[in-house]
């Protein structure tokens, strides 16, 4: 039991997921239906993105991303190299995605130039910038995706509407990056890719093109939106029991059964007609609010599915959802994977992320949220 507790310590959100699914079950006791409402299709998008990108990792695929950034002598310009990566990877490939691929890559090149210290405000920053740059897109988000696939509105009508959130938020990280080096804009960072970078074998060569070939068939998954994903994670998981069948071993299982849990909870939430009358009554003509504050409770994705049948206003309830990311580290599902792959390299610094954390996204979540809300009355039809 003392194992248990001392597990449950290191893993906050693990127990926090994990204590809100059972007490959800306790309110509305499971059945066949909490089944159906779970998300399959996010979770098993995950678990292709957690191995091969694992695998990315193993084989040093990311190589020349850190021989282009081994150019750059400046942290100015370095930092916003990372972060606008961030940025616009994630309208194409989900902000869960471009976390999992450049938080790592920032914490390898930080530590390797003796910039350390710079990490925590810097994939802080990495954090807002995936959860601000994926709103442009239908794709770029879970709750993005599965309100666009409710609303019934059109791709061109959608980015329209987000525009003015995703270019304020791009102009407002740049400010913020200043501030982060104002003592010194020109700080310098040098570090040598060649002892940052793993070596590449011949022996292994297939093997890279093997998860290469895999991260493209993810790609396209997400981007198709096909309703055949599970065919994708039955591909990729072959693949790696094939190629890489140790691999499976390094897998991130935590974050999976993290999110698994609060799908649980949401599922259960929305499924008790007490708690749904009462957000029938409550919900409309307030979505914007509604959607940051029961964000802060059980994450955006599973708040738009809750929130969505009772919504009134569809502009007040996504830009409250892409802004409620910015308030705690469980408004947003992408926060919890830059913790977790944050405290997997630092485990002692786990309080020590969620402080940063905490003030950077606040400070940024201060200067948009009521911006945000004037916005929510521009009708999206």
């Amino acid at each position: 039991m003392k194992k248990i507790l001392n597990y449950l310590k290191k893993e906050p959100m693990l127990t926090v997921s994990a204590a809100a699914a059972g007490i959800s079950l306790l309110i509305t006791p499971p059945s066949v239906r909490l089944l159906h409402d779970i998300d399959w299709h996010t979770l098993g998008t995950l678990l292709m993105m957690l191995c091969v990108l694992e695998g990315f990792k193993q084989e040093h695929i990311l190589n020349p991303v850190i021989r282009f950034s081994a150019r750059m002598k400046r942290m100015t310009s370095l930092s916003l190299f990372l972060i606008f990566g961030v940025f616009f990877s994630s309208m194409f490939v989900t902000n869960d995605v471009s976390l999992v691929i450049f938080v790592p890559l920032t914490i390898m090149i930080f530590r390797a130039g003796n910039k350390e210290k710079y990490i925590l405000p810097v994939i802080s920053m990495e954090n807002i910038a995936a959860i601000r740059g994926s709103l442009l897109m239908p794709f770029g988000s879970p709750q993005n995706l599965f309100l666009f696939s409710q609303s019934g509105t059109g791709v061109w009508n959608f980015m329209l509407h987000m525009l003015p959130l995703c270019a304020s938020s791009a102009l407002l990280l740049i400010v913020f990056v200043c501030v982060l080096y104002r003592k010194n804009l020109h700080e310098t960072i040098t570090f040598s890719s060649e002892n940052s970078m793993g070596v590449q074998t011949r022996e292994r060569r297939k093997v890279r093109i093997a998860y290469l070939t895999m991260f493209l068939l993810i790609v396209l998954t997400i981007v198709s939106r096909t309703s055949y994903w599970y065919v994708s994670v039955g591909i990729v998981l072959a693949v790696l029991a094939v190629f890489d069948l140790p691999i499976f071993r390094k897998v991130d299982y935590v974050l999976l059964f993290t999110f698994f849990c609060f799908f649980i909870f949401s599922s259960s939430v929305a499924a008790n007609a007490h708690i749904a009358g009462v957000l029938q009554k409550a919900v409309a003509g307030n979505e914007y609010w509604w959607a940051i504050g029961l964000s802060q409770v059980i994450s955006n994705v599973p708040a738009s599915i809750v929130l969505y049948p009772f919504t009134e206003n569809f502009a007040g309830l996504i830009y409250g959802l892409d802004t409620a990311g910015l308030c705690s580290l469980i408004g947003s599902l992408a926060s919890v994977i830059n913790y977790r792959i944050y405290v997997r390299e630092y485990p002692q610094n786990g309080r020590q992320f969620i402080k940063v954390f905490t003030l950077v996204s606040w400070a940024f979540f201060i200067i948009v949220v009521i911006p945000g809300f004037l916005l929510s009355f521009w009708n999206f039809f």
